[in-house]
């Protein structure tokens, strides 16, 4: 079971992967960077983003300073702690998550089309189970 698990999560990040390469020429680590700054619109620290996203903070600085260059993402000092950077999506950021989440959204959907309702619901709280039970 765990073998099959792992295979279908490695399936589906693949298939999102090259889909966000080859429609929307972009990669999903800068899509996970800014799936979080859009759920946090008035922006993170570098270190919180990194435990959102549970990497290093030098990935995600990575991730952010392309994501910088090309306008989707701002950097603003603390005016309380020079030490402290707040990232945040720009406008042109927001505009661009959005069309890549309504497309993320769709090829998702396309990965569970052949699973009834019933079966979603029935994975779903087999794995909630799983999570808790840690």
């Amino acid at each position: 079971m765990w073998i099959r698990l792992l295979g279908v999560t490695r399936s589906a990040e693949s298939y999102l992967r090259e889909h966000l390469r080859i429609n929307h020429a972009t990669t999903l680590p800068r899509f996970d960077v800014m799936a979080a700054l859009w759920r946090r619109r008035d922006g993170v620290t570098m270190s919180e983003l990194s435990r959102m996203l549970l990497v290093s903070n030098g990935n995600a600085t990575t991730v952010v300073d392309r994501l910088v260059n090309d306008g989707f993402v701002c950097r603003t000092p603390s005016e309380t702690d020079r030490r402290t950077v707040f990232v945040a999506l720009t406008l042109e950021g927001l505009a661009e998550f959005e069309g890549l989440a309504a497309s993320h959204e769709t090829e998702v959907n396309q990965l569970f089309a052949n699973m009834s309702e019933l079966d979603l619901d029935t994975m779903t709280e087999i794995l909630k189970r799983m999570g808790s039970a840690k």
